[in-house]
């Protein structure tokens, strides 16, 4: 009989920390100060993110079906689980990183001869999008708005199994939303911006130098070292190198399989981080790198 492993039960009661810690916070909002309901909610969403990239990757059980049961419940409310799991897994199996058209999570934009109106906006939003302030601050709008505007087309369309994957990502957020009206009384605007909001920005603090473009395919993915609290809520995905190394490992076993690899990993030519307090010293007001991703220099 398959059983599940020692490292991976972790995985299950962090999923029930999860579940039931977004439960008492919803349900005890009236009594929470702001600030404190805007923290706990954010950190509970962006918890939740990782959470659904650990059972993406095969984890915590042998189980699909019970992975993707583990993972699915939209309390993002704007991103269906199936959709993130397709995308995700083919970033993982992209040829080459970050490279637009090849790499779907690619933040970069592609070289393009036509500089009208729709070109102009979408460089636009990527300088604005450039600092990990702008990041952070603009980024969870402008990521949903242009996902959902997408793939609003893609429905309309009728493409793929597009109409069926909402379908039943809309009966998710209906009954997560008649949990919030229904059982807490929770406005959906203050659920919005004081969870959705939140969780979005601190999980695109993890992405923003997730990768980078590089001629070398080592240098392209980096690694944030000394992240104790931002580690625990990221399932140490911060040590980025080693999850594209080894994809299929528990997050417990990351930060063991970084002290063993971690020479390679850093002459690999990777950007290297001191935490992110390093990345904020960085880039907090300065770009990250180019809005268009180099294709001439790299081919």
């Amino acid at each position: 009989m398959t059983e599940i492993r020692k490292e991976e039960q972790a995985t299950l009661w962090l999923a029930a920390a999860i579940y039931g810690g977004w439960a008492a916070a919803t349900l005890l909002h009236r009594w929470l100060p702001g600030p404190v309901l805007f923290a706990v909610g954010g950190w509970l969403i962006a918890w939740h993110g990782s959470l659904q990239h650990e059972t993406i990757h095969g984890h915590p059980t042998p189980w699909r079906r019970v992975n993707a049961a583990i993972g699915w419940p939209p309390l993002s409310l704007w991103l269906p689980y199936e959709l993130y799991r397709r995308s995700h897994l083919a970033h993982h199996a992209a040829e080459h990183l970050t490279l637009p058209g090849v790499d779907p999570e690619t933040r970069y934009l592609p070289a393009a001869s036509d500089e009208g109106a729709g070109r102009r906006l979408a460089l636009a939003a990527a300088w604005l999008q450039s600092t990990l302030a702008g990041r952070m601050v603009l980024g969870p709008v402008f990521e949903t708005a242009g996902f959902l505007a997408r793939e609003a087309a893609a429905v309309l369309r009728g493409e793929g199994d597009r109409r069926r994957l909402w379908a039943a990502h809309l009966v998710g957020v209906a009954a997560v939303l008649a949990w919030l009206h229904g059982v807490c009384g929770m406005d959906v605007g203050d659920y919005l911006l004081c969870f959705v909001y939140p969780g979005a920005a601190l999980s695109l603090l993890r992405s923003f130098a997730e990768h980078r473009a590089a001629s070398d395919p080592r240098g392209r993915v980096a690694v944030v070292e000394r992240a104790p609290v931002l580690g625990l809520l990221f399932l140490n995905n911060n040590l980025h190198a080693v999850h594209h190394a080894r994809p299929a490992a528990p997050w417990r076993t990351l930060p063991a399989l970084y002290s063993a690899q971690r020479e390679a990993l850093r002459a690999g030519g990777g950007p290297i981080y001191d935490g992110y307090r390093d990345v904020a010293a960085r880039y907090l007001f300065r770009p990250h790198d180019a809005a268009v991703h180099p294709e001439a220099r790299i081919g």
